[in-house]
């Protein structure tokens, strides 16, 4: 029997396995996230990490109280650089912005060192989780920051960066995207320079966001495993942000990881809707101001989103949706080559997965389709670290 078949069967069952023997499975395992957008909330001014928000008053996603709710251990928190001019005054804005998120995420493990703990090793992270404490991973979205001086990834090193994302929605110094018309047809010079003093350092390569030339010229460079910190599967969801089959099953031939994601975008193909895109730009680019605004005006502003959403409706994207993505991936390349990494606080979240507190939800969808506790383990956050691990190991 299919294995999707089995799921749509044994999802019946789900109901009686207790919620508090998912809860304990779910609590026992090791559950990172491996792409974390929340650096872009601590920005705000007055927003604290340690008190609890939620979705409908700030648009977060993620904080303490609710990483506790959801049995988060941690994960890889994400210096994103949204992409600029390629020129010497957006590759100097570029430096100075990255510089500054990965010191407030330092910062935010040195205000808080109870609950925080930062870690730069693979082999750290069950003895942070012991103590009780969240794990912070540091990853970058975007090399741009780098493009002034890549050299300058040896300082990052230094400082925590252990996962290096090349490029975002639109083409960059080192790599052309997903999302954009190709420049450098793959890899620019620079990027396979980049690739190659990441390897040196045990920086582990994310190809998410990354043209499929970009994913083949990486994989036939590396000379370590490489991660898809935020992917989908395109036999799924036809988006250009997703992998194919074949790109899935050499990613895992070569050790590599694809980290399935939340996006309703990349989850669900979405007809144009002009409409709707002229009334949520103005928002959008407002909220793209949102670390300068005050918890009132970000309330505010979430209230006139969602207000416009639901004039503009589209189609529901539901947690049936992310794990048809999630289980099209298992059947392809098995579970020691699967994990999460949601998107949170980045437009991650569909219906039933609104934010980390509702994480569970997935061990109990998992456990339903027939995956085995030790599955489970790899799945939340065995496989991330032992592709961590190799990358380490092969520098």
């Amino acid at each position: 029997m299919p294995r999707s078949t089995r799921y749509a069967l044994l999802l019946v069952l789900a109901c009686g396995c207790a919620q508090a023997d998912v809860r304990a499975l779910h609590e026992r395992l090791i559950v990172l996230d491996s792409h974390l957008d929340t650096p872009m909330q601590l920005a705000r001014p007055g927003w604290d990490i340690g008190q609890r928000h939620s979705y409908a008053d700030d648009l977060s996603q993620v904080d303490l109280p609710r990483m506790r709710d959801g049995g988060l251990d941690g994960g890889f928190f994400a210096i994103f650089t949204p992409q600029g001019p390629l020129t010497p005054e957006g590759r100097t804005l570029a430096s100075e912005h990255g510089l500054a998120v990965i010191t407030r995420i330092r910062d935010m493990v040195a205000a808080r060192p109870d609950a925080f703990a930062l870690a730069t090793r693979a082999q750290e992270v069950p003895a942070i989780i012991a103590s009780g404490r969240r794990v912070v991973l540091i990853s970058m979205e975007n090399a741009e920051p780098l493009a002034a001086d890549p050299g300058r990834l040896a300082t990052y090193h230094r400082l925590g960066l252990r996962m290096l994302g090349l490029v975002h929605a639109q083409n960059n110094d080192f790599a052309d995207s997903a999302t954009a018309l190709a420049h450098w047809h793959g890899l620019s010079p620079a990027g396979r320079e980049l690739v190659q003093a990441a390897n040196r350092l045990g920086i582990l390569i994310d190809v998410s966001h990354a043209s499929d030339a970009v994913f083949d010229q990486v994989l036939a460079l590396s000379s370590a495993p490489v991660i898809a910190s935020h992917s989908g599967a395109r036999a799924i969801g036809p988006h250009p942000r997703n992998l194919d089959d074949e790109r899935l099953r050499r990613l895992a031939a070569r050790g590599g990881v694809v980290q399935v994601n939340t996006y309703a975008s990349d989850l669900v193909p979405r007809a144009p809707n002009p409409e709707r895109d002229k009334a949520l730009a103005p928002l959008y680019r407002e909220f793209r101001l949102a670390a300068s605004l005050p918890p009132a005006q970000v309330a505010d502003l979430a209230r006139r989103i969602r207000e416009a959403e639901a004039r503009h409706p589209l189609p529901a994207t539901s947690l049936d949706d992310f794990m048809r993505h999630l289980l099209h991936i298992l059947d392809v390349v098995g579970p020691r080559h699967v994990g999460i990494g949601a998107d949170w606080d980045g437009g991650g979240g569909v219906e039933g997965l609104r934010d980390v507190s509702q994480l569970p939800q997935i061990t109990a969808r998992l456990l339903a389709a027939g995956y085995s506790e030790q599955d489970l383990a790899d799945i939340w956050g065995g496989n991330l670290l032992r592709v961590m691990g190799e990358a380490q190991a092969a520098h």
